[in-house]
């Protein structure tokens, strides 16, 4: 470890890159660890630091360390590199998967050294259960960072996790020049502009597989010892895993095995074929095809090669840190991170937090898909009941155990965004690169401009990590319908309005000059008065807000279902079905996308009860949004929820959305 050399006062870090020698980049030091910081002591403005000590007193009170300093761990530091880059097989080396055996997800620690680890059954939680509003830097409470008083900056020898040393030296080592490009760091012009900050985008999906994945993968790889690599290699991934490790494989010689659900799209598996890799189509989920994966990396001796859950994978990862540092020199505010498992954002904030204390490092997560944040919230890692499939790339159920760790003590919390701001952001950055993300990889542009507004943050710059582009063709359509309503430029609306002659006509003149997207309305003799479903272009809130008094003070009572995804899903396709069924439920189903899909789903519910509503809406390879309408008395309640379990398919029930009453009860 020559090339990291220690001055006083200073930092020298070797730069590593596709074809650079360890060229010195001096950062200043870290500060201290001692330090007392906090979510509030870093928030963007004096008002919003007020704002966030009153949100998040306890933490405030604790003096916890903003596990930005590397502090006394420098003194030790070419011994700790040296050591830790060696092939010996101590307890780090194990932990780090450099053994022959498939590497072990979390080791265990060690007796009185550390905290016990989190129990194999995982507390389960709704993805409801912490909401809050889009931008708002949440996720961090009272019981996120750890309670046994130990920073992760002074990890004891005893303690068999790679410590703050290890993750530094190692993401300055990592070999994923190999295989991987130095993204370009780029100016995002018009969102700059827009926002009043400086917009720059990590262009991880001009990576040769569309995705930052292959770092992770070729770093792990890149270090099993070559009798290991001979017996070959195993992965379960439906997407951008899947062809990192592929790629990885043929750079490095070895055979691969790749399980992904027989729900994986044609295109997706027949990219991972094309690369090499030997493709093995294994149950209707994620979680099956993962164990087979395992069962037969024990059957052949293969290494199972995790998706983040690994301290290499996440070394891998965190050279994108490394390249933001490198790129920009300037001040920076923050980094956002799109969140899954936890890879990325635990390799950038390893690093970066150590070079560069004072920048944020902030997780963005799907309203519908917020392990992490829950996870944070918890203080432990929590296991999500059901997670939402839009953003394919993030739809996790559990974080893993070392992310978890490093993230509780280094990230500074998480912004939640929906659908339809992350149809909104690929939508901006078509505009702004002429590229296509997929909805994962447009997730934090969503979140750092939702932040942005949230913080009124001005003159500071940002940078969002683009981390694929394996978009599906065929989910376009659904991005195309909601990214006006995800930027705030459309609103869905129900308007009440009296079933007589000139109504209409009336309801038309009080819209004015609001431009009407999309109009739906049907007569119905039965009702005095008639609802009217629509869309209109709208270009400021206040804009709509005077539409809807205009019509409020005529008493046509106005709803505004905007965030209402069940209206904007389905029930704008079924205006004029409104009825009155007895013991009627409604369903929402997510069905896989594939052959005998329907038929299993029919064959579980009919002719046993009557099917009275029925409206398919496929999302591509999230599977397809199903709203069905089905017959079942009270006493039948119990047989009908042990039905749908049985069946395996993900359902809610929507019979007291706003939007059913309002629209088809």
């Amino acid at each position: 470890m020559a090339a990291l050399q220690l001055v006083k006062g200073w930092v020298v870090l070797p730069t590593y890159g596709p074809g650079s020698s360890a060229q010195a980049a001096a950062a200043p030091a870290p500060a201290s660890s001692a330090t007392s910081c906090c979510l509030a002591a870093r928030s963007p403005s004096e008002s919003a630091k007020r704002r966030c000590c009153h949100r998040h007193p306890p933490r405030c009170s604790q003096g916890v360390s903003n596990g930005g300093g590397i502090g006394g761990k420098f003194a030790s530091s070419a011994a700790a590199a040296a050591s830790f880059l060696s092939a010996s097989t101590t307890a780090d080396a194990h932990a780090l998967g450099d053994t022959a055996a498939p590497p072990q997800t979390g080791p265990s620690v060690s007796s009185g050294a550390a905290p016990p680890a989190d129990d194999v059954k995982l507390k389960k939680v709704t993805t409801d259960s912490l909401q809050y509003e889009s931008g708002y830097l949440g996720g961090i409470s009272a019981k996120t960072r750890p309670s046994w008083g130990m920073s992760w900056t002074s990890t004891p020898p005893s303690y068999d996790k790679p410590s703050a040393m290890d993750y530094l030296a190692h993401t300055l080592t990592s070999r994923v020049y190999d295989v991987a490009i130095e993204s370009p760091l780029q100016i995002a012009s018009k969102l700059s502009e827009r926002l009043g900050v400086q917009f720059w985008l990590k262009r991880e999906d001009l990576q040769p597989v569309f995705s930052f994945k292959l770092r992770g993968a070729y770093n792990m790889m890149a270090n099993l010892p070559s009798e290991t690599l001979e017996r070959g290699v195993i992965c379960s991934s439906a997407g951008n895993h899947a062809q990192g490790v592929a790629l990885a494989a043929q750079k490095l010689g070895c055979n691969a095995v790749i399980v992904m659900p027989v729900t994986t799209p044609e295109i997706k598996w027949k990219s991972v074929e094309k690369l090499g890799a030997t493709v093995v189509l294994v149950g209707d989920s994620y979680d099956e095809a993962q164990s087979h994966a395992k069962q037969r990396a024990e059957q052949e001796g293969r290494t199972f090669i995790p998706p983040f859950d690994n301290p290499k994978v996440i070394m891998g990862q965190g050279t994108v840190g490394m390249e933001i540092v490198r790129q920009l020199r300037g001040p920076l505010h923050a980094i956002f991170v799109p969140v899954g498992g936890g890879g990325l954002i635990a390799g950038i904030a390893a690093y970066v937090k150590q070079v560069r204390p004072e920048v944020k490092i902030i997780g963005v997560e799907p309203s519908d898909a917020n392990a992490m944040a829950l996870s944070l919230h918890h203080g432990q890692r929590v296991m999500l009941e059901q997670v939402g499939g839009f953003a394919d790339g993030v739809a996790v159920k559990v974080v893993g155990e070392e992310t978890f760790r490093l993230c509780r003590e280094l990230i500074d919390g998480v912004v939640l965004v929906s659908r339809d701001a992350i149809c909104a952001s690929i939508k901006d950055m078509f505009e702004e690169k002429r590229s296509i993300l997929e909805p994962a990889g447009a997730l934090s542009l969503a979140g750092a401009e939702a932040y942005c507004k949230y913080y009124g943050l001005s003159g500071e710059a940002v940078v969002a990590i683009t981390s694929g582009a394996n978009m599906n063709f065929d989910r376009l359509r659904l991005v195309t319908e909601l990214a006006d309503v995800g930027r705030k430029q459309e609103a869905v609306l129900a308007t009440s309005l009296p079933e007589t002659p000139g109504s209409f006509k009336r309801f038309c003149q009080l819209v004015g000059l609001v431009n009407i997207t999309e109009f739906k309305y049907r007569y119905d003799a039965s009702k005095e008065k008639a609802l009217v479903l629509y869309s209109v272009g709208v270009h400021t809130a206040t804009e709509l807000t005077s539409m809807v008094s205009r019509m409020e003070s005529e008493e046509f009572q106005t709803v505004n279902l905007t965030d209402n995804d069940l209206a904007k899903d389905h029930l704008r396709h079924l205006v004029g079905g409104r009825t009155n069924v007895e013991n009627e439920l409604l369903c929402r189903f997510i069905l896989p996308e594939r052959p005998g899909t329907l038929m299993k789903f029919l064959d579980a519910f009919s002719p046993r009860w009557n099917i009275t509503l029925f409206h398919y809406r496929s999302q591509g390879e999230a599977g397809a949004n199903v709203l069905v309408g089905i017959q079942v008395t009270g006493e039948e309640m119990g047989e009908f929820r042990s039905q749908a379990n049985e069946l395996g398919y993900e359902y809610a029930f929507e019979m007291s959305n706003k939007a059913y009453q309002l629209l088809m009860h």
